[in-house]
């Protein structure tokens, strides 16, 4: 293994971390992130890297697709699809989020009707051909799409297209004949499932990303070939594998969660080697707080994931809730008096008032700096010294507002942060019928460990961990994962007629596709195959996921397939119905290419108990507490701390609560127990 650097592009930091095999080191650290050039803060931050030539992989993490669908700034596109379909994107969905608010209005589509075009085919639910396609229509739409110079890309979705894609596969290759230039992007690439609108919606989004995209990655690949590492970027996708530039930009629909998936890679990578198999992760930043869980040593997958209310993209991905909570939301008071905290950031330009650049609104940063929480002195390690007196002016002008005094406000402050974030943790524990007390705490992303104790008091989760670098953990997981394609495809059938052919097949493809996929990306060692289907019983709206050993689907595989079902069942729903019939629905694959991993060092074990470098006093509920002052790097295995405690380090601080414990793992892991 050589040399390897993650890199995560956050809303205020941009994060590192490089691992050197040579001597087993792994160093960390941030650069401000430069939001309208994210590539010159990625620069910058390369600027510290000796021997950058000597570095064998970048992987990038990156809110480029997630920015330009929250913001609405992707390309003007044209959507095509069977005559009598076009206004699919626009009926949406049978169900409205506000039963009884008459005033409530559907989220816009991202493209407009005007730009919505049919075409004269028809495939039925069998995969027959009701109407061939007309090609010279075909032709004469491409012409007129072409009249309109300001379309960027185009969406293919025809009905039943995932059953059989010939049609959409011609309608691509005569765009392409008469269209030059315009990227086109069709279901059956982008999501060959069942469900119309949201197959429709997911090709959508794909065609609305691809030009903002390319036109990002062609700028970072020319900033990065200018300093001769450009041919060794990996993208992060949304299913925390890595795909090259080039592979990324031909489907960017799957960058959408890029950034927090890092996260997740590395705690399911941190519960393999504590064995800690529960795990709920709580990354904040800057901008944002994001939550998922790691269950049984694996992070939770998805395909359920929607870019505003109604505008769903159903592409495979890391589970993970975000929430606009971070270091950087802003205080405000709302009409009735009443202290608010976010969704609204300072983000990195100007930043939160202690920053010292400009900014004068109080910020969860500036209420940790007045409560004593966080060293101005120390912040970064020292790299970047705090205003405190900015702070207390903006804490002091939101309690003038509320009749507290500052530190009283301060405190108001990160209680509601601090709930915000719990709700967030009830979202991926509670409403998926998870027992948080099952659970341990990870915390990461600067403020995250100032938090932690925090929010195990309030959640009732009796453990927390702070892995080693918790302010560049998405950094971290981004050198731990590997290379990884999801390929999904609807193939309905019933246990009373399965046709064990045609679903060998169809798995069959999708291994091959899988796989070549990853071959042209560049990774042909070390490639392992998983396989699945989705099945529920005859009638019902959820299925449930069963492994599925090999691509054939033999008479004993599928006799096997039906008992294990069954027993799934009861053992999640407590029942099950022997001789019911059984409906599947998706065969599922996964492709791995699996990378090295760097070897993390152990710590020496301790002899005695830990020194604290000094004392300050610290705001808790309690009170103002003078508290003990560790570092961080000066902790073996075996240290114990008890609370009340503040343990400092380059990217953040752990703050240990009254009545909290800490030790040290064998990896220098922080386990806080309540």
């Amino acid at each position: 293994m050589q040399r390897i650097i993650g890199i995560d592009i956050g809303g205020t930091f941009t994060d590192f971390v490089e691992y050197d095999p040579a001597t087993g080191a792994i160093a960390d650290w941030k650069n401000p992130t430069t939001p309208s050039e994210p590539i010159t803060g990625v620069l910058e931050g390369l600027g510290e890297v000796k021997d950058l030539q000597g570095v064998s992989k970048f992987r990038l993490g990156t809110t480029i697709a997630t920015n330009a669908l929250l913001t609405r700034r992707g390309a003007k596109i044209a959507y095509v699809t069977t005559e009598g379909f076009r206004d699919v994107p626009f009926i949406q969905r049978g169900n409205r989020r506000s039963h009884y608010d008459i005033t409530w209005i559907k989220s816009r589509p991202l493209v407009k009707r005007a730009n919505c075009y049919e075409v004269k085919e028809r495939i039925s639910a069998k995969g027959e051909t009701v109407e061939p396609l007309d090609e010279s229509s075909v032709r004469e739409l491409a012409q007129k799409i072409r009249s309109e110079a300001d379309i960027e890309a185009v969406a293919i979705c025809t009905l039943f297209s995932y059953i059989d894609p010939g049609h959409e596969e011609r309608i691509r290759e005569l765009f392409r004949e008469e269209l030059p230039g315009i990227p086109v992007s069709i279901s059956y690439d982008v999501l060959p499932k069942w469900k119309e609108y949201d197959r429709a919606s997911t090709t959508i989004a794909d065609a609305y990303l691809k030009p903002v995209v390319s036109r990002n990655f062609e700028t970072i690949k020319e900033r990065l070939d200018g300093i001769g590492i450009g041919d060794r970027i990996g993208v992060i996708k949304s299913n925390g594998g890595e795909a090259t530039v080039d592979g990324a930009a031909a489907a960017p629909v799957q960058m959408v969660l890029s950034g927090p998936t890092g996260a997740v890679v590395a705690t399911r990578a941190l519960s393999k080697l504590t064995g800690i198999e529960n795990l709920v992760t709580f990354d904040m930043g800057g901008t944002s707080t994001d939550c998922s869980t790691v269950v049984d040593a694996m992070e939770h997958m998805t395909t359920d994931f929607e870019v505003e209310w109604g505008l769903p993209i159903q592409v495979p991905m890391i589970d993970v809730h975000t929430i606009g909570a971070g270091g950087g939301s802003i205080a405000w008071v709302d009409k009735g008096g009443m202290l608010r905290m976010g969704p609204q950031s300072a983000g990195a330009e100007p930043g939160p008032a202690c920053y010292g650049r400009g900014g004068e609104e109080a910020t969860v940063t500036d209420a940790n700096v007045v409560l004593g929480r966080i060293n101005p002195a120390h912040f970064l390690g020292g790299k970047m010294a705090l205003d405190a007196d900015a702070a207390h002016r903006a804490v002091a002008a939101v309690g003038e507002k509320l009749g507290l005094k500052a530190d009283e406000a301060a405190y108001a402050m990160l209680q509601i942060a601090n709930n915000n974030m719990l709700g967030a943790l009830h979202v991926v524990l509670l409403q998926r019928g998870l027992d948080p007390r099952d659970f341990t705490l990870v915390a990461s992303g600067g403020a995250g460990p100032v938090h932690i104790g925090d929010l195990m008091s309030i959640s009732g989760i009796p453990q927390g961990l702070v892995p080693n670098y918790p302010g560049q953990f998405s950094a971290f997981g981004f050198i731990m994962t590997d290379a990884r394609v999801d390929r999904h495809r609807t193939v309905q059938q019933t246990s009373r007629a399965f046709d064990g052919a045609r679903a060998t097949e169809a798995m069959t493809e999708l291994v091959n596709d899988a796989v070549s996929e990853l071959r042209a990306q560049g990774y042909a060692q070390d490639i392992e195959i998983y396989r699945s289907i989705e099945a529920r019983y005859l009638g019902q709206n959820h299925e449930l996921e069963l492994t599925v050993p090999t691509s054939d689907f033999s008479e004993e595989q599928i006799k096997d397939l039906w008992k294990r079902f069954h027993e799934e069942h009861e053992k999640r729903f407590s029942f099950s119905i022997p001789g019911e019939t059984i409906e599947t629905v998706n065969l599922k694959v996964v492709a791995v290419a699996l990378s090295d991993k760097p070897k993390l060092p152990e710590l020496a074990e301790a002899k005695g108990s830990p020194d604290a470098k000094g004392a300050r006093k610290v705001r808790y509920e309690q009170g103002w507490i003078e508290t003990p002052v560790y570092d961080r790097y000066s902790l073996l295995r075996g240290h114990e701390i008890a609370g009340p405690a503040v343990i400092e380090e380059n990217s953040s601080v752990t703050v240990l609560q009254p009545g909290q414990s800490l030790t040290v793992d064998r990896l220098g892991n922080l386990k806080i127990s309540a």
